[in-house]
C-alpha cells in the first residue's frame, strides 16, 4: 500500500513540476517566443502568416468600423509592398509604408496628420533618440473632442510630467502619474 501511495505521489509531483514548462510558448528561430504584442518570430505585423498568427480583428465590433477597415487595408498594402525584405530593411520599409496612410480615414485625422509631421521631423534618428524626438514633437491632443475629457486631460498632465523619460521609464512614470490621481 505504501509503495502504491509513493508512486501516485511521485507521478503527481512530476506532473505538477512539468506543467509550467508545457505551458510556455514554443521557441521560434533565434530564441524568440510568441509574445502578447504579436511580435513573434515572423518579424512584425504578420497576421495570418502562420499557425500561431492572431485572427484579424472584427471591424464590425470596433468603435469606428470605417477607420478599422482603412487601417487593415493600409496594413495589408504595407505587408505586400515589403514582402521581399527582412530584418532592419523590412522594419524601415514598413515604417515608410505607414506614412502613406490616408489620414482622412483615420479615427482622429488631426492626430494622424500631426504624427506624420512629427515622423518627418524625426526621420533621420533611430532608437531612443527617435522615440524621444517623436514624444517631443507630437502636439498635445485636443481634449474637447475626446469621448472622456477628464481622462484625456489627466493623460496630458501625466505626459507633461513624464516628457523627459522614454521607453519603460516613460511608461512607469505615466502609470505612477495615473495612480497618484
Amino acid at each position: 500500500m505504501k509503495t502504491r501511495l509513493m508512486m501516485i505521489a511521485s507521478a503527481l509531483l512530476a506532473s505538477l513540476i512539468c506543467l509550467p514548462a508545457s505551458a510556455q510558448p514554443a521557441q521560434g528561430p533565434g530564441g524568440m517566443g510568441g509574445g502578447m504584442n504579436g511580435m513573434g518570430p515572423g518579424g512584425g505585423m504578420m497576421q495570418g502568416a502562420g499557425p500561431r498568427a492572431r485572427a484579424p480583428r472584427d471591424c464590425s465590433q470596433a468603435q469606428n468600423p470605417a477607420a478599422c477597415t482603412a487601417q487593415r487595408e493600409a496594413r495589408t498594402q504595407a505587408r505586400e509592398a515589403c514582402k521581399n525584405t527582412t530584418g532592419p530593411q523590412r522594419r524601415q520599409c514598413m515604417q515608410e509604408q505607414r506614412q502613406n496612410f490616408d489620414c482622412t480615414k483615420a479615427g482622429n485625422p488631426q492626430q494622424c496628420e500631426a504624427r506624420k509631421m512629427a515622423y518627418k521631423e524625426c526621420q533621420g534618428q533611430t532608437g531612443p533618440a527617435f522615440r524621444q524626438c517623436m514624444q517631443q514633437k507630437m502636439p498635445p491632443v485636443d481634449c474637447s473632442k475626446a469621448p472622456n475629457q477628464a481622462r484625456c486631460e489627466q493623460h496630458q498632465k501625466a505626459r507633461a510630467a513624464c516628457q523627459d523619460k522614454i521607453g519603460p521609464e516613460h511608461k512607469a512614470c505615466l502609470r505612477e502619474q495615473f495612480g497618484a490621481k
